[in-house]
């Protein structure tokens, strides 16, 4: 069980050492910086999803989720 835990956290370790933030094991919930419109935002993706499809404000979490979407500019 330790050389599991220890590989687990190795892991993280290399996840974070690219800029991501690992928020929750359990629910496989990961954040990493970005920038949107200008503005230094996180965005959000949780294991089974099958996309990055959401962004947070840095001081919000994961119930403040809010879609990426693509804005399409007519003429």
């Amino acid at each position: 069980m330790d050389s599991l835990v220890e590989g687990m956290s190795r892991k993280v370790d290399e996840l974070e050492d690219l800029g991501i933030l690992v928020k929750d094991l359990d629910y496989g919930l990961i954040d990493f910086p970005a920038e949107r419109y200008g503005e230094n935002v996180f965005l959000c993706w949780r294991y089974g999803e099958p996309e990055v499809s959401y962004w947070h404000e840095i001081g919000e979490g994961y119930e403040s989720r809010k879609a990426l979407r693509m804005q399409l500019i007519q003429p």
